[in-house]
């Protein structure tokens, strides 16, 4: 429920060429079920004139509710389409979660 919130509201801010949302809670020290981590694969032309750090505040300010609640963790990857072009395929993986599977 939460990975498809987010999608809508990330699909109705920036009309993306390409999205990606991956719930990538069950890699850390959460409770089973949980949906507080996600990766973000977001691919807009309304990044062409943006830097990372600006498109990163962009994304924020779109899901403010969601960070403020349930979200604990954000992966953001932002392409403007162009770098997208050169770049697909080469997303790299999230690191490890140091405390996976330790929750007591």
């Amino acid at each position: 429920m939460m990975r498809a919130q987010i999608e809508a509201k990330l699909q109705a801010a920036f009309d993306p060429v390409f999205i990606d949302i991956l719930d990538e809670s069950y890699r850390h020290n959460v409770p089973a079920g949980s949906e507080s981590h996600f990766k973000v694969v977001l691919v807009s032309d309304k990044f062409s004139a943006e830097r990372m750090l600006a498109r990163h505040r962009l994304v924020y300010a779109v899901l403010a509710d969601e960070l403020a609640g349930q979200v604990h963790a954000l992966a953001l990857h932002t392409y403007s389409v162009s770098e997208w072009e050169n770049l697909q395929d080469t997303v790299l993986p999230s690191p490890p979660c140091r405390g996976a599977g330790t929750l007591a």
